[in-house]
């Protein structure tokens, strides 16, 4: 049975866009299996830590060097890699806040983006000097948008620091198979964002239906 990891990290409950399509994503996932196991994290509406000097101390010495204080810095950091190592399928959704994500969700990816951890140095390729420590897993990037445009060729590309960004730090810390479905333009295109909604929901049971497929390929 495969693991279900899902993380939401918009500020909003109750009009949260992105929050919907997870929602959308565990109903479809239930359909298709008995019992499935899906564990959540929260952070839109609680306080990520933020890193500080006895973190960062800590996150580079071995683990049996560290004093109590510094083991006490990485305990939620240890707390939230477990989660991804655990998980087969692990579920992000994230609002686009000013171009780019919302901080709590910046302050999780520096808890878990640890070195030996989740990633390690390549020094014989500095042209890619990253290697990967969780890998065999899938990604669903579940992302909203006040805006359009934003994808490949499209004329905000240039703005878009939010799917670009995750997928390029998850991609560090071993995770390729990446599935990105975005709705836009919530501020300025009622009506095309309206259509947006309801082409996401679509694309996310597609989505699982192909994983499963492929799953029962590989088996």
């Amino acid at each position: 049975m495969k693991k279900v990891l899902v993380i939401n990290s918009s500020a909003r409950a109750l009009r949260s866009h992105s929050r919907k399509l997870t929602e959308v994503f565990i109903d479809h996932w239930k359909t298709i299996h008995t019992d499935p196991i899906i564990n959540f994290r929260e952070l839109g509406s609680t306080d990520v830590p933020h890193i500080n000097e006895n973190w960062i101390a800590a996150a580079f010495k071995p683990a049996a060097a560290r004093s109590e204080e510094e083991i006490e810095a990485l305990k939620t950091s240890d707390t939230y890699i477990s989660e991804l190592r655990e998980a087969d399928v692990i579920v992000l959704a994230s609002p686009m806040y000013n171009w780019s994500i919302p901080s709590a969700l910046k302050a999780y990816i520096d808890q878990v983006l640890r070195v030996n951890e989740t990633w390690k140095f390549n020094p014989a390729n500095m042209q890619n000097p990253y290697i990967g420590l969780l890998e065999n897993k899938t990604l669903f990037l579940l992302l909203s948008r006040g805006a359009q445009g934003y994808e490949k060729g499209e004329y905000n590309e240039h703005m878009n620091f939010q799917s670009n960004y995750l997928k390029t730090v998850f991609n560090i810390i071993g995770i390729s198979n990446i599935h990105v479905i975005a709705i836009n333009g919530e501020s300025f295109a009622p009506e095309d964002f309206k259509k947006s909604i309801d082409t996401s929901h679509q694309n996310i049971k597609d989505l699982i239906e192909m994983e499963l497929a492929h799953i029962v390929l590989e088996n």
